[in-house]
């Protein structure tokens, strides 16, 4: 299971989405991560505690006609790119 860690949150500056941290997690990372729709979407997600796969899934059902492999690479990408921000709950995989 993902998450998003405590002290990360997402703001909309504007016409902006934008992942910042806040307190504790401003000493990790200090600065600000800009999101499309996609990446605020898949933002919520997290902060709701999700898998790998249900993103690629909610990904697939939100876009008709993408295939799967692309997906799954989409949804890495985005994982990667806000790594710093995750927590990986493992026993919740179980």
């Amino acid at each position: 299971m993902l998450r998003i860690k405590k002290g990360f949150l997402l703001r909309k500056l504007g016409t902006e989405n934008m992942a910042v941290a806040i307190g504790e997690a401003s000493k990790e990372f200090n600065g600000m991560v800009r999101l499309n729709e996609t990446g605020a979407f898949y933002w919520k997600e997290l902060e709701k505690g999700t898998t790998e796969e249900e993103l690629t899934a909610k990904t697939l059902e939100r876009f008709e006609g993408l295939e799967a492999e692309t997906a799954r690479q989409d949804v890495r990408e985005f994982l990667d790119t806000i790594s710093i921000a995750l927590e990986h709950d493992d026993a919740a995989d179980n």
